[in-house]
C-alpha cells in the first residue's frame, strides 16, 4: 500500500545511478521539511510523520512558508477537478514520494475512482514498509478493498482504490504498461501531477512524457510545480548548490520563464496553459489563513521569501473536458 510527493524516476540509461541518487535525495529533503511545517501548525497532515522523521534542526520561515504555499496551491487546483469531474476521475501522481494525498482526501471524503502514485522503486519499496507497518496506513487501503487479497510485491501495491508504481518516467512503454496492469482507464477524465519532477529530466524526456498524456487522456489535466526564472543570478545560485550535492536540473532550460513553463505544455498536445509565480499564487490566498500563518514564526527578511518565491511556479493545462468546465480552473 502507499502515498505520494517529489521528484522524478529515472533508469540508468541516460544517466548514472551517480545522478539519480542526488535525485532521489530531493524526495528526503522535501519531506523533511514537509514534516518540519507541519509539526509547527502551518498544515494539517496527521499522516506525514508515519513516513519520515522530524528534524531537529529548524527549518527557516521562508522555507517553510514556501511550502506552505506549495501544499495550498496544489491542494486548490486537485479539488478543483475533483469538484469538476464529481469524483469520476482518476489521479496520477509522477514521481510522488511520501506524499500524503489519497489518505486527506479519503478523510474528506473527495477519493477519486482511483488514485495512482509512481516513483523510483527504491522510493517506492521503502514507502511500502511503512504502509504495511503501520495501520494508521494500511487501515485505510484495506477498508476500500473489496477482494480477497491485495497485490503487492516489493516495489508495486495495486488495489481497488489505490495503486503505488516502481518506474521510470523516461520509459515511457513500460511507464504505461505498469499503469494498465493496476487498472488505469485512459477513458476516465485523468489528473496528472509533477512536482519537482520534470525538472531532473532532460528537455526531450520532459517533452515526451507530457505528449504522452496528452495523447492518451482525452480529458485531462496536467499540474506542474517547479522553478521558474532561473536564468537572473539568484537562479543560477540554486542551480550551483545543487550541483553541489550531485543534483544536476537537467531540464532547467524549460525554466526560463512562465511563458516556457506555459509553451511546454502547449506544443506538446495540451489545450489551454496558465501559470503563476509562487508570490503571486501567495498573495492569492485567503488572508486569514495568511495572517495565521505568518502569526506562527518571525519572518525577518520579507525580501528574501519574495525571491525565492518568484523562482517556483505552478502551471497547470488542460485538454477536453468542455463539458466539465475544465478550462475553468483556476488558483
Amino acid at each position: 500500500m502507499a502515498s505520494s510527493l517529489n521528484r522524478p524516476v529515472f533508469s540508468p540509461s541516460s544517466s548514472t545511478d551517480a545522478d539519480d541518487e542526488g535525485v532521489r535525495g530531493t524526495c528526503e529533503d522535501a519531506s523533511i521539511c514537509k514534516r518540519f511545517a507541519v509539526s509547527i501548525g502551518y498544515w494539517h497532515d496527521p499522516y506525514i510523520q508515519h513516513f519520515v522523521r522530524l528534524c531537529k534542526e529548524r527549518k527557516a520561515p521562508e522555507i517553510n512558508r514556501g511550502y506552505f504555499a506549495r501544499v495550498q496551491g496544489v491542494s486548490q487546483l486537485l479539488k478543483a477537478f475533483l469538484r469538476k469531474t464529481e469524483c469520476n476521475c482518476q489521479i496520477i501522481n509522477l514521481g510522488a514520494g511520501m506524499d500524503t494525498t489519497f489518505w486527506t482526501l479519503k478523510d474528506e471524503d473527495l477519493l477519486p475512482k482511483k488514485y495512482f502514485e509512481v516513483d523510483f522503486p527504491m522510493i517506492v519499496s521503502r514507502k511500502l514498509h511503512n504502509i504495511r507497518y503501520k495501520p494508521l496506513l494500511s487501515k485505510p487501503i484495506i477498508e476500500l478493498h473489496s477482494e480477497d487479497s491485495l497485490q503487492m510485491d516489493g516495489s508495486t501495491l495495486d488495489s481497488k482504490r489505490y495503486a503505488i508504481i516502481g518506474a521510470d518516467l523516461r520509459d515511457i512503454p513500460e511507464l504505461e504498461e505498469k499503469l494498465k496492469k493496476c487498472n488505469m482507464n485512459a477513458q476516465l477524465p485523468t489528473l496528472l501531477v509533477t512536482e519537482c519532477v520534470l525538472v531532473y529530466m532532460t528537455p526531450e524526456q520532459s517533452a515526451n512524457l507530457i505528449k504522452w498524456a496528452a495523447n492518451l487522456f482525452e480529458t485531462a489535466m496536467f499540474i506542474n510545480y517547479e522553478q521558474v526564472n532561473m536564468n537572473d543570478r539568484f537562479g543560477q545560485i540554486m542551480i550551483e548548490n545543487l550541483r553541489r550535492r550531485q543534483c544536476d536540473l537537467a531540464g532547467v532550460e524549460t525554466c526560463k520563464s512562465l511563458e516556457s513553463q506555459k509553451e511546454r505544455l502547449l506544443v506538446n498536445g495540451w489545450e489551454t496553459a496558465l501559470a503563476v509565480d509562487m508570490m503571486e499564487l501567495y498573495s492569492r490566498l485567503p488572508r486569514a489563513e495568511v495572517s495565521r500563518i505568518e502569526s506562527l514564526e518571525f519572518l525577518d527578511e520579507m525580501e528574501l521569501l519574495e525571491q525565492l518565491m518568484q523562482h517556483y511556479c505552478l502551471c497547470w493545462a488542460t485538454k477536453g473536458g468542455t463539458e466539465l468546465g475544465l478550462k475553468d480552473i483556476t488558483c
